[in-house]
Formats: C-alpha cells, sequence, structure tokens
C-alpha cells in the first residue's frame, strides 16, 4: 500500500465504492421502511435498490477508471460532471424500469407481486445516487493541477550576467 503525498486527493478505490454504493441506500431505505412498517420496502432496499446502485457504481467507476490521466485539469466544473452523469443514469434507469414493469408481470410467478411496479421508481432514483456520488467521489480523486516537474538548483542551466548597459 503506497501513501499519498501530502495535499494530493483522497485515492478512488473501486471495491470501497461499491461496497458504500451498495450499503448506504440499503440502510437507508431499509430503515425507512422498517420505521414506516412497509416490509415490501425492507426487501427492496437489499434488492433492486441496493443492488442497482452497487451495479451502477460498479459499472461507471470502472469506466471512469480507465479514463487515462490527464495532463491538463478538468474543464468541466465537477458538479457540472456529477450532474450530467447521475441524469443520464437516471434516464437509463427509468427505461429499464419502465420496461421491466411492462414485461415482468407477464412472468406466472410474478403477475400479482408489487415489486415489478416500484421498479420505475426504485431503478431510476438508485441509478442517479449512485452516478452522482461515484462521479463525484471519483473526480475529487483526480489531481486538480498538471503535475510538473521542478527543477532543483543542480539542474538548473547556468546564467551568465548580463554586462551592464552603458549610458551617455
Amino acid at each position: 500500500m503506497s501513501k499519498k503525498a501530502p495535499g494530493a486527493p483522497p485515492p478512488f478505490v473501486l471495491w470501497r465504492e461499491v461496497l458504500a454504493a451498495y450499503a448506504m441506500p440499503a440502510v437507508t431505505a431499509g430503515l425507512g421502511g422498517a420505521v414506516t412498517r412497509q416490509p415490501q420496502l425492507v426487501a427492496a432496499a437489499l434488492t433492486t435498490i441496493g443492488a442497482t446502485s452497487a451495479l451502477v457504481a460498479a459499472a461507471l467507476g470502472a469506466t471512469l477508471r480507465r479514463r487515462p490521466v490527464r495532463t491538463r485539469p478538468a474543464r468541466t466544473p465537477r458538479a457540472l460532471a456529477a450532474a450530467v452523469l447521475g441524469l443520464a443514469a437516471a434516464a437509463l434507469g427509468l427505461a429499464a424500469g419502465l420496461a421491466a414493469a411492462r414485461w415482468l408481470p407477464q412472468v406466472p410467478a410474478l403477475a400479482h407481486s408489487p415489486w415489478p411496479r416500484r421498479l420505475p421508481v426504485d431503478l431510476p432514483l438508485s441509478s442517479a445516487i449512485a452516478a452522482t456520488v461515484t462521479t463525484w467521489r471519483w473526480r475529487g480523486s483526480r489531481p486538480t493541477h498538471p503535475a510538473r516537474p521542478t527543477l532543483t538548483p543542480e539542474y538548473r542551466l547556468p546564467t551568465t550576467p548580463r554586462p551592464e548597459r552603458q549610458t551617455s
């Protein structure tokens, strides 16, 4: 394990991001379901909400990690990048949720289950939150300024004193 330089941003570790992306929404929604006595919300917290968040964080985090380190700072503000990817993930989650809500009730075992009807809400919300947080944390782990080599005195070019100008 390497130590980070003082003042360097925290490292982006994918497994930690995926674990947090699963645990935080699952615990939050699960507690909300337990307090309001909604057993279907508790079940959804551990399945569709937590699993969707973890899947989005894993896919997006792996994609972002493969991007090359830029030699210049990113031009897009951190909040804008997180918001755009969050909205894109929400749109994809909504499309998947609507498609699943339409086709899953045709499966005889799920015909009378309330689970497919929750998908158009659970998937976009989980996707948006996971994508926003993952992008925010990834952009925070990138250096804000390009690494520039510093010249130590022994590597500097020798300078010769300038002759003084004669003024008449």
